[in-house]
């Protein structure tokens, strides 16, 4: 008997005076949490999420449409940016002002291509207000999961209010459950060796995100 065997057995053993039950899982198991903690405003959620953004030492900025394309080519300056990695579906004018080289993201490069790359940009498929958090889901404007986890630096667009919501819950009403989703609260860090905290070991040492309304 293999590993999976024995588990598989105690499985069957656990639930052999469990009564038969044919209802769907979803009416089977009661769900009275709270979908969201407090009523708030538009403008209040935005608030909260770009309080926990910051609290998770993710770099928050606002901008309008029209001033986005300053923003970023001032953002990937600062940073000293050669090379900028852009999902095939990001809207062109995004970095439109900057002079760092547009790298494409292609399924030929390499992670060891990536990581010489300085900086991605990419929009996000939702945010979460309560848990300051910002999802991926793969879709043309942010690319595969890999390129938001191996450049150092992420510049993450998110629309204001029409992609933010204020629990979990709610973020999961958006999502389709078969794409790969990247949840992102703050920039990359760890703290198991030692409890000293380090940055970037699985993702960008540096999270950069624009509340865009």
């Amino acid at each position: 008997m293999n590993g999976r065997e024995r588990i598989l057995g105690r499985v069957r053993r656990a639930l052999a005076d469990v009564p038969p039950d044919d209802r769907p899982y979803e009416e089977a198991v009661p769900r009275h949490y709270l979908r969201e903690h407090g009523q708030r405003t538009v403008e209040e959620t935005v608030e909260l999420l770009a309080e926990n953004l910051a609290d998770y030492r993710a770099v928050v900025h606002r901008s309008e449409v029209d001033r986005l394309p300053a923003l970023i080519g001032r953002l990937l300056a600062e940073r000293g940016s050669r090379e900028v990695l852009v999902p095939a579906g990001l809207p062109p004018e995004w970095t439109a002002a900057t002079d760092a080289v547009r790298i494409d993201d292609r399924a030929a490069d390499t992670p060891q291509r990536l990581d010489r790359v300085d900086s991605v940009v990419t929009g996000c498929a939702v945010a979460v207000a309560e848990t300051g958090t910002i999802v991926l889901d793969g879709s043309p404007d942010q690319g595969r999961r890999r390129i938001s986890l191996v450049p150092d630096h992420h510049i993450c667009v998110v629309r204001v209010p029409d992609q933010v919501v204020s629990s979990v819950p709610q973020a999961l009403e958006r999502l389709d459950p078969a794409r790969p989703s990247t949840w992102i609260s703050g920039p990359s860090a760890t703290s198991d060796i030692e409890l000293d905290r380090v940055e970037g070991v699985h993702g960008p040492r540096t999270l950069e995100v624009i509340l865009l309304g």
